[in-house]
């Protein structure tokens, strides 16, 4: 008895195919992503620059915040959405279906989204029991205001920043580095 192994068929590389799409264009390193591998925030720095800029809005399932970016690619660059779903929501199984719920949701929603946009969601335990179309309601809601805010007055998503406060010894501001002069810190005069 003979055994006869067939080879699986070739999968066609993006090169090929981006080629034969658009003769003679370079293909990019984002083919291969999907659009929701591109619009993911990932890294601890792009969060930080959301939270220190953004103020905090509310929505009836979730709070999130919103920071439009000042790159010079922003009119080409995606919107991108990060979730922070933290250990009061209740335990692994459950974090893990709220996130996944949610990525479901924002799957569906991307196309709301203004180009340059970094959107945090801060889910509350609501959404575990919340059905799939009040959930996609309750996203696109936040999408399209998010949305209209950078259209008509980016600045309404930046935190106020108050004026500065004085301590009382010294006049110094509070959180504020003593004076340095060339790399050295100096005691400042009272």
């Amino acid at each position: 008895m003979t055994l006869m192994i067939q080879a699986a068929p070739e999968k066609p590389d993006s090169t090929r195919i981006h080629s034969l799409i658009v003769p003679g264009a370079k293909p990019s390193p984002l083919d291969s992503l999907s659009r929701w591998q591109r619009s993911r925030l990932r890294h601890h720095a792009d969060f930080q620059v959301v939270y220190s800029h953004a103020r905090k809005q509310h929505a009836s399932s979730m709070a999130w915040f919103g920071y439009v970016r000042s790159d010079s690619e922003t009119c080409c660059a995606p919107a991108r959405v990060g979730l922070t779903v933290g250990k009061v929501l209740g335990k692994a199984h459950d974090r893990n279906r709220i996130k996944r719920r949610l990525r479901a949701v924002i799957r569906a929603s991307l196309e709301l989204l203004p180009p340059g946009l970094d959107l945090i969601l801060h889910p509350r335990r609501t959404v575990l029991s919340m059905e799939y179309f009040d959930l996609l309601a309750d996203v696109r809601g936040i999408f399209s205001r998010a949305a209209e805010y950078v259209q008509r007055n980016p600045s309404a998503l930046v935190k106020k920043m108050g004026s500065p406060t004085l301590a009382g010894k010294g006049g110094e501001q509070r959180g504020s580095l003593p004076a340095s002069v060339n790399g050295r810190f100096v005691e400042a005069e009272r």
